[in-house]
């Protein structure tokens, strides 16, 4: 592609040099970076990429796109300046794969809790209606039946392109997308086009990033902000900050709620360990999803497929056909009939909602033993409350590791117990080693007795002093149910 078409609605302030050139790729990594790349300095979080400039020039950069000139310039060097290079590099992201979020519909799924569930179970349902579709989300990344390999968590705007790029080519007209409040801070989604968006939710969390609770409502809210008038804007009103997200969008408003009266009301008519019996704006069905956060999951899922025109008796059917998603809500049965449920919940909101899903059920007859941790190198502010969420609610509570990271593991549970009040000091126990607290759970459960193992769900390693090593709660889970049964 020629650079003049690749900047395309890039605010340029600047250019020093030819825009006639032909570009193989772009690249904002400047060890990724060959010759004839543009190169885009970012100013990240941790690294100013303006600091790179030469190292990518040396690589074979033959464009620098950045929001401040060198002093230093090379002659056959195009230094193209722009008022935010987060943002050009967005356009010219999308330029290069040939803008593929207008020939699709892509939907951004954002919030606290719920965006993994609610973006996977739109791809599901959206593959059972007969429209093959796309899943960038925090799990995995699909294009149609094809699961597709990605070197983050998060891809990155460039990648995400890529994918969408892909998706187009092979007719795929519908796109899902877990929207994070980084991506959205760092400009990580600038350039696509949302033909819609759906909020779940905003509670305590990533205040190690945003610093404060209304910065961190301000990154979500972005997101609504930059919608389309063609778009739509689907908020959780029982969410206190669910009007807050359509303040100023140009979107199209609609909201849902399960407490009170919305454009998509939801209903739970019965709760149980194998299911809930819902029912959507007046209409029954029978779901193998557990719990009120995930009948909040699944209302959303319902609204978005309405707004998107699919047919409602079709939704309905299809959305009671939908299995949960990894690791949210697992529920397994030892042999010695101990209900063992793994979920992702790791934040203070999430592990309520969880808790409460289960006391809800629960007959009481029985002991409910919360396994839960904190991850190192992230918001130290929600420790205390996580360990008070799970000794005050736990018949009894295990404090062990999640990923400590680079942290000491019991530093962290150091400041989780600072949350522990003195009337629960009794029934906690403190056990840093994650697979031994597991097993200590089943040693002391009965037959009937729940455990819920909380905080990396679907994950399938534990990250020490930056190595990840592998680790699955679920497997470790039924590996230690058989052992102690024989």
């Amino acid at each position: 592609m020629k650079l003049k078409d690749l900047l395309y609605k890039t605010q340029i302030l600047d250019i020093i040099g030819t825009t006639d050139q032909e570009i193989k790729a772009i690249s904002f990594d400047s060890r990724k970076v060959e010759q004839g790349h543009v190169f885009v300095a970012i100013s990240g979080f941790a690294v100013d990429g303006h600091e790179y400039i030469d190292q990518a020039i040396n690589k074979g950069a033959e464009v620098v796109v950045c929001s401040t000139l060198p002093e230093n310039r090379k002659d056959h060097i195009t230094y193209i300046k722009v008022k935010d290079t987060s943002i050009a590099l967005g356009a010219m992201a999308a330029n290069f794969y040939d803008n593929p979020t207008e020939k699709l519909k892509l939907v951004g799924v954002t919030g606290t809790n719920g965006k993994t569930t609610t973006a996977t179970l739109l791809y599901e349902l959206s593959e059972k209606l007969g429209y093959p579709a796309a899943l960038i989300s925090t799990i995995n990344i699909k294009i149609h039946k094809e699961e597709i390999p990605s070197t983050h968590t998060t891809p990155d705007i460039i990648e995400i392109n890529s994918i969408l790029a892909q998706a187009v080519e092979e007719g795929i007209e519908y796109a899902f997308m877990e929207v994070s409040s980084h991506g959205i801070h760092q400009n990580r989604i600038a350039g696509l086009k949302f033909a819609g968006a759906g909020f779940t939710n905003i509670t305590h969390d990533h205040l190690d990033y945003h610093e404060t609770f209304k910065n961190y409502i301000a990154a979500k809210k972005a997101f609504f902000d930059n919608l389309s008038k063609d778009a739509f804007a689907l908020t959780n009103i029982d969410d206190k900050n669910g009007w807050v997200m359509l303040q100023n969008t140009h979107a199209k408003k609609y909201s849902y709620a399960l407490k009170t009266s919305a454009d998509f009301k939801g209903k739970v008519i019965e709760n149980q360990f194998h299911g809930m019996l819902l029912q959507f704006n007046d209409k029954e069905f029978w779901t193998t999803l557990v719990g009120t956060f995930n009948a909040s999951n699944l209302l959303l899922v319902y609204g978005i497929a309405n707004l998107l025109g699919w047919n409602e008796e079709e939704i309905l059917t299809s959305l009671s056909e939908l299995k949960n998603v990894e690791g949210r809500f697992e529920t397994f049965t030892s042999p010695q009939g101990i209900i063992t449920i793994v979920d992702y919940a790791h934040t203070p909101d999430a592990l309520e909602n969880v808790i409460s899903t289960i006391q809800n059920i629960r007959t009481r007859n029985e002991k409910l033993y919360v396994l839960a941790g904190c991850g190192g190198d992230r918001d130290k502010n929600k420790r205390p409350e996580m360990a008070h969420v799970v000794t005050s609610q736990a018949d009894q509570a295990i404090l062990t590791s999640d990923n400590p990271r680079t942290e000491d593991p019991n530093e962290i549970l150091k400041d989780m117990e600072a949350g522990v009040q003195p009337q629960h000091y009794k029934k906690y126990l403190k056990i840093a080693d994650r697979k031994e607290a597991i097993k200590t759970a089943f040693k002391l459960a009965e037959k009937g007795d729940i455990i819920l193992i909380a905080g990396k769900g679907h994950e399938t390693y534990q990250e020490i002093h930056g190595v990840k090593y592998p680790f699955d709660d679920m497997q470790i889970a039924i590996e230690t149910a058989k052992t102690l049964n024989k």
